[in-house]
């Protein structure tokens, strides 16, 4: 009875590790495909930098 028991416990591990492995593999296929791009341009103007990262000397809010 412990032998089958065993044996089950190794199918199951097995099992979850190659599920494992396909998940990640699928994974870095995805993020190789759509996410290749920087996701800062080369050519990145100043001042959408200063706009994103506001700079208060040029935005001044008033109430």
């Amino acid at each position: 009875m412990s032998s089958k028991r065993t044996d089950f416990n190794k199918r199951i591990t097995r099992e979850i590790i190659a599920i494992l492995i396909i998940k990640v593999i699928i994974l870095l296929v995805i993020k190789n495909i759509w996410f290749t791009e920087p996701t800062i341009p080369k050519n990145f103007d100043n001042q959408v930098a200063e706009r994103i990262a506001g700079d208060n000397s040029i935005n001044k809010e008033t109430r």
